[in-house]
């Protein structure tokens, strides 16, 4: 299994996240949509200015994060850090619509009201199967 093939495969074919957060000692998962900033080495993801997990991000930058499989078991997971992005979820338009095609609407009808994230991480599991399972380091 080459990892790093694995992971760019994964990270442009599946569409969501299951984002876990932390507050009060307390965990929170939710299912987001992302893209994967390649330069960066980022992972992007929006929400709404007044929803809970902007509240804990607040108080708890650390998150976790796995990728949905829709069929078989194929997903990327990984920790991280999460903060505020200095860009818009207009800047970044381009590549959620060319990932979710239907995304735009949500941009055209919500843009002003969401907030662009960006999960940093130094590694990532790729697992492809329970006996294809390596961990990819970005830097690499």
């Amino acid at each position: 299994m080459n990892a790093k093939q694995e992971f760019t495969r994964l990270i442009h074919t599946q569409t969501e996240i299951a984002l876990a957060t932390c507050t009060d000692g307390q965990p929170n998962v939710r299912i987001v949509n992302f893209c994967f900033d390649e330069a960066a080495k980022v992972m992007l993801f929006t929400t709404f200015g007044d929803n809970e997990k902007v509240k804990e991000l607040e108080h708890n930058n650390k998150a976790a994060f796995t990728t949905i499989p829709h069929t078989g078991n194929e997903h990327i997971k990984a920790k991280g850090t999460v903060k505020k992005s200095s860009s818009t979820v207009f800047d970044a338009a381009e590549h959620f619509i060319k990932k979710i095609p239907g995304y735009k609407d949500m941009i055209e009808q919500a843009g002003d009201y969401l907030i662009l994230y960006e999960i940093s991480f130094e590694s990532a599991v790729v697992t492809l199967d329970f006996e294809n399972i390596e961990t990819y380091d970005l830097a690499d």
